[in-house]
């Protein structure tokens, strides 16, 4: 009997550290916090009020606000790659282009003869089909089989 391993599940999910606090997120909030504290040592209150206001709101982007279920800061980099370090890809933008179609004699001549009829297959036969293909052939269809089973039938009456 093979043996039996763990498979770890919720690999997606980060670690809760305080309440719903990631550790990401607490991280994020800790460079905030340095960042308010240099700005309130460095400039006077009105300049540190507005430094904050602007911290606090990058801050809560970067650790709370997520683009189609993936953090702030992936899409950010995701972004800038793909401007700046990728400029070369290009999309196509489909033109129409009108272009005049020139008609030989033969194609404006119209062809006129007898239509060969299309045979319609009855849905018995299209059932016979279907079940050939679905066996894999296993299955030959009713002449065949029945032709199988008279051979069979009369080799047994001799």
């Amino acid at each position: 009997m093979p043996e039996r391993f763990l498979v770890p599940q919720f690999i997606d999910t980060e670690d809760k550290i305080w309440g719903p606090i990631t550790v990401r997120q607490f991280i994020i909030i800790l460079v905030g916090f340095l960042f308010g504290f240099i700005a309130y040592k460095l400039s006077d209150f009105s300049l540190f009020i507005f430094f904050a206001v602007l911290i606090a709101f990058f801050v809560g982007i970067f650790a709370f606000y997520k683009i189609n279920g993936a953090p702030f800061h992936t899409f950010a980099l995701n972004f800038i790659e793909t401007t700046f370090k990728k400029p070369a890809i290009r999309v196509w933008h489909k033109q129409y282009i009108k272009v005049e179609e020139y008609k030989s004699k033969k194609d404006n001549e119209v062809k006129d003869g007898p239509v060969a009829p299309k045979k319609l297959i009855s849905s018995k036969k299209l059932a016979e089909l279907s079940l050939i293909i679905d066996t894999g052939g296993v299955y030959k269809g009713e002449k065949q089989a029945n032709a199988e089973n008279n051979v069979s039938f009369s080799d047994k009456n001799i």
